[in-house]
């Protein structure tokens, strides 16, 4: 099949699950069927797929990665000892783990196209992605505790692994409180990628644009925790950033003496 019979199979058998779906019209337009079959994905509850679906699924989403373009560590240059500043797509890179700032569910954002990065991650690693941290929070038994984290496969995303962790929200005034959960978000996921030998974890912005915890501040926080890290253990660590904004507090906060990559 070509990339947008791939895409019609897909959109056709997420609209066959749920007779809700049946009326809903085709775009004509690649962008627009690509819209609907990722909307489709994002309202999708935590269920298995049939393997002709996960298999198609499979191949579509590498391909349309491989389209956007695939960024390996090996390429990058580290602005620090073991610490790389790198401005992109993390669903496009190439490295042991990325991190994903979840929510307490941890099953991802059901927000049909969100723009967040827990949207984005979800619907390019695909569905199987949503049903493994759904197991993974039902023999738990509880919501995901601020400040932890888990670990699963990646499935179609280029890194090894996806680490999710819960950051703080802030809602008011920033309190000592909110810092030391950043801190025990970043800490959390470095151990886990530790613990399961991972050699090298690109973080997001965790806990910053709509949770909320200022940009600085939350940059001064990874910082610090990522190279108190660093004097005891060896992995090589990513801050990913999409924004200039962040590229340059970043950039501040790390030196720039050498050079980041964009």
């Amino acid at each position: 099949m070509t990339q947008n019979e791939k895409l019609l199979y897909l959109i056709n058998y997420l609209k066959s699950e749920n007779k809700a779906y049946e009326n809903i019209e085709i775009p004509n337009d690649t962008e627009g069927q690509f819209r609907l079959y990722r909307s489709l994905v994002n309202i999708r509850p935590a269920l298995p797929a049939d393997n002709v679906f996960l298999e198609t699924e499979d191949s579509f989403l590498k391909e349309l990665t491989a389209q956007k373009g695939v960024t390996d560590i090996k390429g990058l240059t580290p602005i620090e000892d073991n610490i790389y500043l790198w401005q992109g797509d993390i669903t496009t890179l190439k490295c042991g783990a990325i991190v994903n700032a979840a929510n307490s569910g941890m099953t991802g954002c059901y927000q049909p196209c969100h723009s967040c990065i827990d949207n984005c991650i979800h619907t390019f690693a695909g569905i199987r992605l949503r049903y493994k941290c759904s197991q993974i929070m039902a023999e738990q038994g509880f919501e995901e505790p601020t400040g932890k984290a888990k670990i699963t496969p990646s499935y179609n995303l280029p890194c090894d692994y996806v680490i999710h962790t819960v950051g703080p929200i802030v809602s008011g005034r920033l309190t000592d409180i909110h810092k030391e959960l950043l801190k025990s978000s970043y800490r959390s996921c470095l151990e886990i990628a530790m613990h399961n030998g991972v050699k090298s974890i690109a973080f997001c912005c965790i806990s910053t644009g709509i949770f909320g915890f200022p940009q600085k501040e939350a940059a001064e926080n990874a910082v610090s925790t990522v190279r108190e890290f660093l004097k005891t253990q060896k992995i090589e660590v990513i801050f990913n950033v999409f924004k200039d904004d962040d590229y340059q507090t970043y950039k501040h906060l790390l030196g720039g003496n050498q050079k980041a990559e964009s």
